[in-house]
């Protein structure tokens, strides 16, 4: 897996023996000797991932590693701490930091490959999220990556999966003082509740008794309901080789035992504001894409979505010599509302007009706002004469209840008139069928309104 690996250590003779090792496996290689340098680099999109020396003049590792888990453009940049302080509270204070891992030198040549691969595979998960979510400020989303950025990761909902009672005990009131913890100890249970129980984190004993704790990790990041929620794995000191495996398989994270409290907490937190990156980013791309084709003020599809689908839908009747229909609504009098009761009452009008329309239709109907006022309704497999019988049922709803105004302090009279039609055989396209339904909604205008007139089917 090819990746540009941004190196930053103030000594060069250690920069150099990095950058030719991780060469050698084929990794592209950035260099900086300092913070700043290295801040500007990742502000530049040039890294993937960034191994940070801790004592560095100036500004050191644990102030640079905070300053780009901080910002919007380089949160969701992995960071490795390397350095040769392997104190406990040295490896919580850069975990504190934001920090992804803390490797201590000397390193481990094949831990640190893995540590980087899984590091590299697991940011590549967010990049496509990343440039699809920066596309939406063009929308006028709020900025979902400093919205990103900010999360804690305090408050998750975690699973641990172990079945040793002392460890249970130690480990869950550990996380229980900032997380929601489940234990369970039967594996299979396990596997149940992690897809059912929309965890924020899995944390599995690899020494579970009569079960191989390395292919429950391997389940879970294959199962459609949990392969996005982060797996920390539990092993003895001496279980190197499959913690390692672990994280060739996709495990996000690993603990030691004894495991330090601290740490835990710290690696758990990191996970769960990883996960909660990542779905922001997600939640961004799902309402900038909804945007796209949905009309703000009624939640119907918009203009541009009507266009395409209906074209998808009138090639699927010409191509299954079914029968396609479409409706063209428009309320009645609309400028009046305005003009009398203000643009926000005509809003309000829309809104409920938007509802009782979609109340009459069916989930395969596509209904959309053309604009103003005008709506249009395409019916898929349905007849002229059952298009009919839809038009007059939203015409007898609109019509049956006044529509609350002014936020419900008063409520007015509204009608619609509606055209209708549906394909005949020789439409070339779906705009002739919409041109007929349209001439009969002028026809239900002329004729008084607050009715319904069909094309000719012929």
């Amino acid at each position: 897996m090819s990746a540009r690996v941004l190196v930053v250590d103030d000594i060069l003779i250690n920069v150099k023996l990095l950058e030719a090792k991780l060469s050698a496996e084929y990794f592209d290689v950035v260099t900086a000797l300092n913070g700043l340098d290295a801040l500007a680099i990742c502000e530049r999109g040039e890294a993937d991932i960034v191994l940070l020396d801790v004592m560095m003049p100036g500004m050191n590792g644990f102030e640079v590693c905070q300053r780009l888990k901080s910002g919007p453009n380089t949160a969701h940049i992995p960071v490795v701490m390397v350095t040769a302080l392997d104190q406990p509270s040295d490896r919580l204070k850069g975990l504190d930091a934001g920090a992804d891992d803390f490797l201590t030198k000397p390193l481990d040549d094949t831990a640190l490959f893995a540590r980087v691969r899984s590091l590299v595979r697991l940011k590549s998960v967010t990049d496509e999220l990343r440039n699809r979510a920066l596309a939406s400020r063009r929308l006028g989303i709020a900025d979902p990556l400093a919205a990103a950025a900010s999360e804690t990761g305090l408050n998750g909902r975690i699973l641990l999966i172990e079945d040793r009672p002392a460890s249970q005990e130690r480990l869950s009131t550990a996380l229980s003082a900032f997380h929601v913890v489940d234990v369970e100890a039967d594996p299979h249970q396990a596997l149940i509740k992690a897809a059912e129980g929309e965890y924020e984190a899995v944390l599995v004993s690899l020494d579970l008794q009569d079960h191989d704790g390395l292919r429950l990790c391997s389940q879970l990041r294959s199962l459609e309901r949990t392969r996005d929620v982060p797996v920390l794995m539990l092993g003895e000191a001496d279980d190197r080789a499959r913690i390692l495996r672990g994280l060739e398989i996709g495990a996000h994270d690993f603990l030691v035992r004894p495991v330090d409290r601290n740490e835990l907490l710290a690696r758990v937190r990191t996970q769960v504001r990883r996960k909660r990156f990542t779905e922001r980013l997600r939640d961004s791309v799902q309402s900038s894409m909804e945007m796209a084709v949905m009309d703000q003020l009624t939640g119907l599809h918009n203009r541009r979505y009507l266009d395409t689908r209906t074209a998808v839908l009138f090639d699927e009747s010409v191509l299954r010599a079914r029968s396609l229909a479409l409706l063209v609504l428009d309320v009645d009098r609309f400028k009046t509302v305005n003009d009398t009761w203000g643009h926000d009452a005509g809003d309000e009008v829309l809104r409920e007009f938007a509802d009782r329309v979609r109340a009459c239709t069916r989930g395969i109907d596509l209904v959309a706002r053309m604009g103003g006022e005008e709506v249009v309704v395409v019916l898929p497999d349905t007849t002229l004469e059952a298009a009919h019988a839809v038009a007059e049922r939203i015409r007898e709803r609109v019509e049956a209840e006044p529509f609350s105004i002014h936020r419900n302090a008063r409520a007015i009279s509204v009608t619609v008139s509606i055209g209708v039609a549906s394909r005949r055989a020789g439409d070339a396209s779906p705009a002739e069928m919409a041109k007929r339904a349209d001439d009969a909604l002028y026809r239900a205008k002329e004729s008084g309104r607050n009715r319904v007139i069909v094309a000719s089917a012929a």
